[in-house]
């Protein structure tokens, strides 16, 4: 890895589970840092996780939204719900920041709001997030290497948890005497800010069957009727049961159509489609169409060596 000040290239993407009392809100964190390359851009593509991104060095560019109705922008802080529609993600050459991989649970523990008063936006982390955006930031740039700066987010999201309940570190000060972040009383965040088990529990059976599970069966399951569920999901997940069932399947389909083209396979699409739940590979190809935007084999080009604000690592290699 040559300065980027000397005419060198920089590339670094390094990830890190969060500390474990926020493993079921924060799946990944992902540090990233690129400099002296060609400008690029990447589809910041549907997936079963929230978004939200701190940058170091440069905004962050999103020449388009998954709601066509937003206007490209640039942000140092940045909260995206569940789409169904990809972003488009532009930089110049040089990008840096974290991203993290929220949960819909996370979304109520350390957002303050239910996942689906979220769906389909991107907005500046200041308008979720009030003064606590900016101080995660400035903490991040307080920071020397990523180690420090995961270890930061550990401290501040904690203290986030604690935030609503008066208790935990949001009460007694963070370590170094930094006071905790913004968040008035009445914050409607903290640990236990769960969102209703029933849906906690059709979430997570989507996720186990990797999006196999049909609307019925899950109503079924819970007591509910389908409408019921329907609109309690979409409230709390901001996608219907139906639709995340969609994000769920395609998410692994990506990832693993990536990985094998990472380790130099040759995947069929027809392979590919039986093995994540499509009925063939025309279904497949229409889902990454209409998800992706793109064909398979366009996305696949244009993400080969893509280090944009990236995605959180696998379901496989996430915790429970």
């Amino acid at each position: 890895m040559a300065d980027p000040d000397t005419g060198g290239v920089t590339a670094e993407f390094v990830t890190k589970r969060p500390a474990p009392p926020l493993r079921r809100f924060v799946t990944a964190y992902i540090g990233y840092r690129e400099a002296g390359g060609p400008p690029g851009r990447h589809r910041g593509l549907p997936s079963p996780y929230l978004t939200m991104i701190l940058t170091l060095d440069d905004p962050l560019v999103v020449a388009v939204h998954p709601d066509p109705h937003t206007p490209p922008g640039t942000y140092d802080t940045l909260v995206g719900g569940l789409h169904t529609a990809p972003a488009v993600i532009t930089h110049d050459g040089r990008q840096s920041g974290v991203q993290l991989a929220l949960t819909p649970l996370g979304a109520r523990a350390l957002l303050g709001l239910p996942a689906g008063e979220l769906a389909d936006a991107d907005l500046d982390g200041a308008e979720v997030l009030g003064s606590a955006a900016d101080e995660l930031r400035e903490r991040l740039l307080e920071a020397a290497g990523w180690p420090a700066r995961f270890g930061a987010l550990d401290t501040a999201l904690t203290s986030l948890l604690g935030s609503a309940s008066g208790t935990g570190p949001a009460s007694a000060g963070s370590p170094g005497g930094r006071r905790p972040l913004g968040g008035g009383p009445g914050t409607r965040r903290g640990a236990e800010a769960a969102m209703p088990a029933e849906v906690a529990w059709a979430w997570r059976r989507l996720l186990d069957t990797r999006g196999g599970v049909g609307v019925s069966d899950l109503a079924r399951e819970i007591g509910w009727s389908t409408r019921y569920l329907g609109r309690r999901f979409r409230e709390e997940i901001g996608l219907g049961p139906k639709e995340a069932a969609r994000v769920v399947r395609f998410d692994r389909a990506r990832r693993t159509l990536r990985r094998l083209a990472d380790e130099g396979a040759a995947p069929t699409l027809a392979a590919l489609a039986a093995d994540c739940g499509y009925y063939d590979q025309a279904h497949l190809a229409r889902e990454f169409g209409a998800l992706a935007g793109c064909p398979p084999s366009r996305w696949l080009a244009e993400e080969s060596g893509n280090l944009t604000a990236g995605s959180p690592p696998p379901a496989s290699d996430r915790p429970a």
